[in-house]
């Protein structure tokens, strides 16, 4: 059976990119890995937007969520994170992991923080460091991340950003919107594989980092930095994996950002067009910014669980499930990295398949037209 891989991370990998993977390795201490770093490093910072440094650690990109609460937060320190889904819940439960005292400013899933709101907080509370979310990935909300940091800026804390399933899908300036930390991964809209964490960290977040007091030792920021004024790494990198993804964010930097992003949101307008066309009710908003992952309600009495595993067993497709207490009404088709509208169309297709078994009272034959069609509009727009 063929398989189509349509969450939002791990996503598709470009063929180029597993080439790279598969060539014959080379020693991290060498000269010619020295080369690859150095490289994959600049093209980093190109796709962050930033002149700062960007860390890379062979981990999941809850390493890098963990290494800037480790470098940042001492215990005691009063931090703030904004949370509207699973993952700015997970900064709250690290912060706390790590002793700060934590304030969470909950947004209920499905809705897009408000920086007036988070103003308010800080004016209750301040806080040192607030943890901000760019793209929501279990709700499908991409977040006004410029206006919120300049609310925290404005009220003297310190902005770290997860972007993890943002960086390269939507557009994110590190710099221009005085962003302090941002982490990310290498396998969402980056098209690498799982197994790389990075984390771009400003001159502000490093006064910062000489002050805090939490242990650390493999996500100590300033072993990566020591060991890159020799081109090295403090501890044996996923080298195969960083030789995908040089590849890979060559292949990004060579169509440009701004081709990526306009994909990305073309495939996203496909997506949610298709999904409403089969009478389908959107939970992630229905609008541009939603081009990471589209989340999708069932239709009453069809369990999402159960048409996640249908998808899987009988047609080789993976969507990703909600979490919490969405897991049985929600699903979600991710479109970051390496898809085509084609496979939105596959998606979208054998979900109507599965619904129409399944006894709900969908509009059949019309999601894989209106899909194309959205996504023709979209791509034709100056």
């Amino acid at each position: 059976m063929k398989k189509h891989l349509l969450t939002p991370g791990p996503t598709p990998v470009p063929p180029e990119v597993l080439a790279a993977t598969a060539a014959p390795m080379i020693h991290h201490r060498a000269p010619d890995f020295r080369v690859l770093l150095e490289r994959t490093v600049g093209r980093l910072q190109q796709v962050f937007c930033t002149t700062n440094d960007v860390l890379l650690f062979t981990a999941s990109g809850t390493g890098a969520f963990e290494s800037a609460v480790a470098n940042l937060v001492s215990p005691g320190d009063s931090v703030l994170a904004v949370s509207h889904g699973e993952f700015g819940e997970r900064w709250a439960k690290l912060a706390s992991v790590y002793g700060a005292d934590v304030t969470s400013l909950a947004v209920a899933w499905g809705e897009t923080p408000r920086a007036d709101d988070l103003a308010r907080a800080l004016a209750e509370k301040p806080a040192d460091v607030v943890f901000l979310v760019h793209s929501e990935t279990s709700t499908g909300v991409v977040a006004d991340i410029e206006a919120l940091a300049a609310v925290t800026k404005a009220a003297g804390a310190l902005v770290v950003v997860d972007a993890v399933s943002s960086l390269g899908a939507v557009p994110l300036e590190t710099d221009v919107w005085g962003l302090d930390v941002v982490v990310s991964g290498s396998q969402k809209a980056l098209m690498s594989p799982p197994g790389l964490a990075f984390a771009a960290v400003s001159p502000a977040a490093w006064e910062r980092c000489e002050l805090a007091t939490s242990p650390r030792f493999y996500f100590d920021w300033h072993r990566y930095r020591k060991s890159y004024e020799s081109l090295g790494t403090p501890f044996t990198p996923a080298v195969a994996t960083v030789a995908g993804l040089d590849v890979a964010l060559g292949m990004i930097l060579d169509a440009g950002l701004d081709t990526a992003f306009a994909r990305h949101a073309a495939l996203g307008r496909a997506c949610r067009e298709g999904a409403k066309a089969m009478g389908l009710k959107l939970f992630s908003p229905d609008d541009e910014s939603s081009a990471v992952v589209t989340a999708i309600f069932t239709p009453e009495g069809a369990n999402a669980k159960e048409l996640v595993l249908a998808l899987r067993d009988r047609f080789g497709i993976t969507v990703a499930g909600g979490h919490g207490d969405m897991a049985t009404r929600l699903f979600r088709i991710g479109h970051i990295g390496w898809f085509d509208v084609f496979d939105i169309t596959t998606a979208l297709a054998a979900v109507e398949l599965i619904l129409t078994d399944m006894g709900a009272p969908i509009t059949r034959g019309v999601a894989v037209s209106r899909a194309l069609e959205a996504y023709g509009e979209a791509v034709a727009v100056p």
